[in-house]
């Protein structure tokens, strides 16, 4: 595999809750839209406690939860307060800002939970960088699926693979959740410019080599691999079109660094619109 770029995430440890962060690198700034992607790693919560991330800003970017297991409960400064489950998207377009919070719902709090699954940052189209922001929230059953021959895919965002998603995208891109039993096979299409796949769990030869467990391996363009499954496996796809430079700092993406300055300003001056019903927040870093 020599033309494939391998990322090997950080290690990072996110209000409690262990992180694996391949995107963004030295080596990758972004896959298509795609500027952040988080694993949010298995983890237990015993009764009593739970993951509370307080209210924190973002401009130029969508965010997008999307969860194995475990429930968060999503409030944004939009007046949105969502319970997200396994299986739904929860999509946040900040545009020119917005805040919001994510925690552990109070009932599972005292009950105990387990939280595993995926968030990722897409960043703005340059022109849209500035557009209003927007949430919205799509229920399991809404995402389209196929299933076929030992291979399942989810299409959580954009399109490929045939499918559709109602997920309200702002650029071509793609987000796949694919599932492989043991011994299934599947050719990744070249459908976008820019792809790259990240095994959660399983065993998975791309092109007779190993495909490495929690790593992120960058396609090159126009190539169309072919994944064997040696167990029952679950990866996602993400890509699109190239986005072009960003600037990231902290929680703010933008094309032009003038932005990023203006929306730190605002946030230290708590100039900042807030979420419903929440004090406290999380400072700007130094």
């Amino acid at each position: 595999m020599s033309d494939y770029l391998l990322i090997q995430p950080r290690r990072e440890t996110i209000a409690s809750q262990q992180i694996l962060r391949p995107l963004p690198s030295a080596r990758c700034r972004s896959v298509g839209p795609f500027v952040f992607f988080d694993h949010i790693l298995p983890q237990h919560y015993p009764a009593g406690t739970g993951m509370t991330i307080d209210q924190h800003p973002h401009i130029g970017l969508s965010t997008l939860t999307y969860l194995f297991e475990g429930q968060l409960q999503h409030k944004d400064s939009l007046g949105s307060d969502q319970l997200v489950g396994p299986g739904e998207v929860s999509w946040m377009t900040a545009g020119n800002g917005v805040a919001h919070v994510e925690r552990t719902p109070a009932a599972l709090q005292q009950s105990g939970s387990r939280l595993h699954g995926l968030q990722v940052w897409l960043a703005l189209p340059a022109a849209q960088e500035q557009c209003a922001p927007a949430y919205s929230h799509h229920p399991a059953a809404s995402l389209p699926r196929s299933s076929a021959l030992g291979v399942e895919v989810c299409l959580i965002a954009g399109s490929g693979f045939c499918l559709q998603s109602p997920v309200p995208v702002h650029s071509p891109c793609v987000y796949a959740e694919i599932r492989l039993a043991a011994g299934a096979t599947l050719q990744i299409p070249a459908e976008h410019a820019e792809r790259a796949l990240y095994l959660l769990d399983g065993e998975v030869e791309l092109e007779d080599e190993k495909l490495p467990p929690e790593a992120m391996l960058v396609l090159p363009e126009g190539a169309t691999p072919t994944l064997a499954a040696c167990s029952e496996s679950h990866l996602v796809l993400i890509g699109g079109e190239p986005i072009g430079a960003r600037r990231m700092d902290w929680n703010f993406v933008a094309s032009d660094p003038a932005l990023i300055d203006q929306a730190r300003q605002r946030w230290a001056a708590r100039d900042w619109p807030q979420v419903p019903g929440e004090t406290r927040r999380i400072e700007l870093p130094r």
